[in-house]
């Protein structure tokens, strides 16, 4: 990805020590609604993606996307992101102050969406935290990242647990809860993509099994896993992000 054009405005910014790097459509959405966006253990970027920044554009979608190395997003240590915060804690303590300070956003308005590791986390955000996270997009969710460590005895998953059985213990589909969910869920997968479509397809059984209300896609195909998928996806997430912040909007409490 690092040798494609950029699109959209982007820019880059130090955010508590850490890079973030930030979109702004040229004119924004009337209700404030804003977009948080996690990367994959790759830190593909957006800004290479002109089918994404074509879907923001057009919603006026301001998208905040920290940049957290190959923390899986957990609230474990990882010492390439930071010795002394996870990526959990700077997400909750750093990130969303930032979202709520710069933007005037919180909770209802703000959509957060991911790909790959950053699918997974984003489902496991939600999970762990329904009521900041009432909206969550996965593109690709890289769920049962466990199978790292069996594969390969130097991923730096081993960094952050003792053994594939212990990170299993951490990943998103052991965090539903059977009676606190997030209202507004979609994650998508490609049948091609070998590493990651059977766990999508079994957080799918387990939601249905628990009666947790959701919507996936784990039949379009679009080549596997990488941002060629992603960028068909496109549309059809941003739209539901859009679709569930008006709904959110719209919701009496």
């Amino acid at each position: 990805m690092t040798d494609q054009p950029t699109y959209g405005n982007w820019r880059k910014i130090d955010l508590d020590g850490h890079l973030c790097e930030l979109f702004e459509p040229r004119q924004r959405n009337e209700h404030g609604y804003v977009v948080i966006y996690l990367h994959g253990v790759h830190l593909g970027k957006l800004y290479h993606s002109p089918a994404f920044v074509e879907q923001f554009e057009k919603f006026g979608l301001p998208v905040v996307a920290p940049v957290t190395q190959r923390s899986w997003w957990t609230d474990r240590i990882c010492e390439e992101f930071d010795p002394q915060r996870s990526a959990q804690t700077y997400l909750l303590q750093n990130v969303l102050p930032f979202v709520e300070e710069q933007y005037g956003a919180r909770t209802s308005k703000v959509a957060l969406f991911g790909t790959s590791m950053g699918g997974q986390g984003s489902l496991r955000f939600a999970y762990k935290f329904p009521d900041t996270f009432p909206i969550v997009a996965a593109v690709s969710p890289a769920i049962d990242y466990q199978n790292r460590m069996r594969d390969d005895p130097e991923d730096n998953l081993w960094q952050m647990y003792n053994s594939p059985e212990q990170a299993r213990q951490d990943t998103t589909t052991l965090h539903i809860h059977p009676l606190n969910w997030p209202r507004n869920q979609f994650f998508c997968c490609c049948p091609e993509d070998t590493s990651w479509w059977e766990s999508s397809d079994r957080l799918r059984m387990k939601l249905q099994s628990l009666g947790v209300p959701h919507t996936c896609d784990l039949e379009t195909k679009g080549g596997g896993h990488g941002f060629n998928y992603y960028s068909l996806m496109a549309p059809k997430v941003v739209q539901f992000l859009w679709d569930c912040l008006e709904k959110e909007r719209r919701r009496i409490v």
